[in-house]
């Protein structure tokens, strides 16, 4: 993967730099300056707490550099919400391109698993260990960008500030901390203080009012869990809006959070559909025990944290097939202009 940033400037910024002498390298992968060996968590002997403040520090320094990448390489724009926060207040941000608002066409929107991990991000352990292309969601952006009109990178993780935290990162050294432990001061952000509130509140400000005709959710693990519950909190405006929804590896439960609406059940096996890890090749159906859930296929692989990548041509191939579909039955149901019915309309005989 091409990259215009360098992340071992970020690293350098650091006051850690020789703790973390590591770069990724042209195809993406993160390898020891000197020694081209990949990361290695135990770098200080018998100093759990140490070890993993540096792996904190390098998943921070992560988190900046792809928020650059989304950025620079990308080229999308940061959006801080809620819209009418203050100067002062703590705020959230996601990521969109440039006319996703605008484009009259399809909008894919990116929806992740949870964990410490921030927008763009498939997960943080998956980009250290296995690299940019597999770990990241810049691939999925890039198609987004070729293929469909517009693109929007959600930041479902991002709820709360850790003052003391922040300050840590001011400074980004390690040093050796008593057993005891420091007290934080959580603040959450107004308006994305859990991954739903996030999800619901740029659904309500920004992709329900954009000009898309055609909006598709690809969701990860507990992010499917989130996008069930955007579905049941704005079910007409979800069904009516989005085309399709691809889960990876999904934590949604159909028949708990869908329970008493068999319209909203079967909104959901007609337009969605999971990528499981399995043994079995890619795109081969694993078979659903729950009938009222989507069909389910082969991620691909047996490895949770590869599924994302793993799946990604195929979660395209299926999104395009389903527009084609959806354009095919709207084409259908539109009145066929002809001589005669022109001549009625303008009152001739």
């Amino acid at each position: 993967m091409e990259q215009e940033l360098s992340f071992r400037k970020l690293v350098e910024s650091s006051e850690c730099p020789e703790q973390l002498k590591y770069d990724f390298n042209k195809n993406g992968e993160l390898k020891h300056l000197d020694t081209n060996e990949p990361f290695v968590f135990n770098y200080y002997k018998n100093a759990h707490e140490r070890n993993h403040k540096r792996y904190q520090i390098l998943g921070h320094l992560i988190t900046r550099y792809v928020y650059e990448l989304l950025e620079r390489v990308c080229k999308l724009q940061k959006v801080n919400i809620p819209t009418d926060a203050s100067e002062d207040e703590p705020r959230s941000f996601f990521f969109m391109s440039e006319k996703a608002l605008t484009n009259s066409t399809s909008l894919i929107v990116l929806l992740q698993d949870r964990g410490v991990f921030r927008a763009g991000q498939w997960g943080q352990k998956t980009i250290i260990h296995e690299g940019l292309d597999q770990g990241t969601q810049l691939p999925f952006i890039k198609v987004a960008l070729q293929c469909y009109g517009g693109v929007i990178v959600l930041n479902p993780n991002d709820n709360f500030i850790d003052l003391k935290i922040e300050e840590e990162w001011l400074s980004l050294s390690i040093k050796e901390e008593s057993s005891s432990v420091k007290s934080s001061w959580w603040i959450p952000k107004r308006c994305s203080s859990s991954p739903e509130e996030h999800t619901i509140y740029v659904w309500d400000h920004f992709i329900s009012k954009s000009a898309a005709k055609n909006v598709a959710f690809i969701a990860h693990g507990y992010g499917g869990l989130v996008f069930i519950n955007l579905l049941m909190q704005r079910t007409w405006e979800v069904m009516s809006k989005v085309y399709s929804v691809a889960f990876i590896d999904s934590m949604h439960h159909t028949l708990h959070q869908a329970r008493d609406n068999p319209q909203v059940q079967e909104w959901i096996q007609k337009h969605c559909r999971e990528w499981i890890t399995n043994s079995k090749p890619l795109d081969r159906p694993t078979g659903c025990l729950v009938k009222v859930d989507c069909p389910t296929v082969s991620a691909g692989t047996e490895k949770y944290i590869l599924a994302p990548s793993s799946a990604l041509q195929a979660i395209f191939k299926y999104l395009k097939s389903m527009l084609k579909a959806k354009n095919a039955i709207a084409f259908s149901r539109s009145p066929i202009i002809t001589r005669s019915s022109t001549n009625k309309k303008n009152g001739n005989t």
